[in-house]
């Protein structure tokens, strides 16, 4: 739109305007007119115009492309790390920096986030896949009610493995809200085939109110054990996928040694979680408890008070 008092660009001409239509370049045609006028105006050297004409095509199809990752994604809320308040979460600045460079992404590895309600688990998530969808990432936004329906649209025709495979041209997926409900026979097969497909080609973002250890309580105890190793179990690859956890701790560890003995007791699960790096060794699962020592360094356990205690850090 002109300003006001100052006189509006000539059009284009009718074969130059045709030319750039065929070329499929509608920035630079719609920049063009002005460009032209102020070039002419300021006596600039013809590279310029071309540079500034190009720049502008650039910069366009870039913030289309961005519309259209953005679109795509179908995040729910699009909620970004320009709400988020670093200071006010548990979780150290630098893992939260850590996650936020998105470095886990280009090596395949997987992310859960466990805790309870209004803790910020889609909230994080989703920002994580906002600035995934800046720096050019395809990102693939899931509920466990979308991936049944996923299952059930096609399997009349026998397609759901093609289906997963265009939902796997994202480079993160993101399933969200587990653990809120039982889940249907359809949703658990919709979420093992899908982890079971992406294993070591595409990452895995989940948040759940309950711990990975605990999805037999959703689904079948087969399915919950074969979708979790999935998520967590080290490949043969020279740097293995891995899964960064904000579920409880689910062993106690001590100085001398992390793992626990063969006959240790079983603790009570609380019902906060912790942020922690999971090195997909196979070994016995232990909530923690009021006996686990924090590896925060707090002496007593578990702090419950805390919406999403933090144990570690990605490096």
């Amino acid at each position: 739109m002109p300003t006001a008092g100052v006189p509006a660009a000539p059009p284009l001409p009718e074969d130059i305007e045709a030319l750039l239509r065929r070329l499929r370049m509608p920035h630079v045609r719609r920049h063009a007119p002005d460009v032209v006028a102020t070039a002419k105006a300021q006596r600039w050297e013809p590279i310029e115009v071309l540079r500034t004409l190009l720049g502008e095509e650039v910069a366009g199809r870039d913030r289309s492309a961005l519309a259209t990752r953005r679109a795509a994604a179908t995040f729910p809320t699009g909620k970004t790390f320009d709400a988020w308040q670093t200071e006010t979460s548990s979780i150290p600045a630098p893992t939260q920096q850590a996650l936020r460079t998105l470095e886990w992404v280009g090596r395949r590895e997987n992310l859960v986030v466990c805790g309870p309600s209004g803790t910020g688990k889609t909230f994080l998530l989703e920002a994580l896949g906002q600035q995934a969808v800046e720096q050019g990432l395809r990102v693939a936004w899931f509920t466990l009610e979308n991936l049944g329906v996923l299952l059930r649209r096609h399997r009349a025709d026998d397609s759901v493995t093609k289906a997963i495979a265009r939902v796997l041209r994202a480079d993160l997926v993101v399933i969200d809200d587990i653990g809120l409900l039982p889940v249907s026979a359809d949703v658990a097969e919709g979420l093992y085939r899908l982890v079971d497909a992406a294993y070591e080609k595409r990452s895995v973002a989940i948040s759940s109110n309950l711990q990975p250890a605990a999805f037999d309580e959703l689904m079948p105890k087969t399915l919950a054990t074969a979708t979790v190793d999935r998520c967590s179990t080290t490949p043969t690859s020279a740097r293995p996928p891995q899964t960064a956890s904000a579920c409880p701790k689910p062993w106690p560890a001590t100085a001398s040694s992390p793992w626990p003995a063969p006959d240790e007791p079983r603790h009570r699960r609380g019902p906060r979680g912790d942020l922690r790096r999971t090195r997909h060794h196979h070994r016995p699962h232990h909530p923690g408890g009021e006996h686990d020592p924090d590896l925060t360094g707090r002496p007593g356990g578990r702090h419950w008070a805390d919406p999403m205690a933090t144990s570690g850090q990605i490096s």
